[in-house]
């Protein structure tokens, strides 16, 4: 699935697609580890396989990747990050640790990873990170999980 330039990126950076992840799509790279990552997470909420597996480090990268129609993604929230003032030119890994909410198969799930991210040249590339996957089960009187701000019963459950 593919955006049209004049939309919100799926990252939540608050920036429109078109000046947020749509360039690193396209080739450009990304300022820091956070900005590598925002632009995954917009891969995965678009199916930009593609990309994916572009900006893995290619002694990581799978050979192939086959992500899960079914799968919906609603929230990205970064909880720790190396910034772009706290890298130097000599630095070359960096960190980001985030939340990310998905449904899948009618499930709901938080992932919590800290993710790992070196430098080559002027590109960042995704190494690995340590997942957690953490199901989710609402109340029926609860916030809905897809961010609407209505209750689970009258929304998604």
């Amino acid at each position: 699935m593919s955006l049209p330039s004049a939309t919100q990126c799926p990252c939540q950076s608050g920036k429109m697609f078109e000046e947020c992840c749509q360039p690193l799509f396209l080739g450009e790279p990304a300022a820091s580890p956070e900005a590598l990552m925002r632009s995954r997470y917009s891969a995965f909420s678009t199916g930009n396989v593609e990309y994916l597996l572009r900006s893995w480090h290619a002694e990581k990268r799978p050979s192939q990747l086959d992500l899960p129609e079914n799968t919906h993604w609603f929230g990205l929230e970064i909880t720790e990050s190396s910034e772009p003032e706290e890298l130097v030119a000599s630095d070359n890994k960096g960190l980001v640790t985030f939340k990310a909410r998905f449904k899948e198969n009618n499930e709901w799930f938080d992932l919590i990873e800290t993710s790992e991210f070196e430098r080559q040249g002027d590109h960042w590339f995704y190494l690995d990170g340590n997942a957690e996957f953490i199901t989710l089960k609402p109340g029926r009187n609860d916030v809905c999980l897809c961010g609407s701000g209505r209750k689970w019963k009258k929304c998604c459950g």
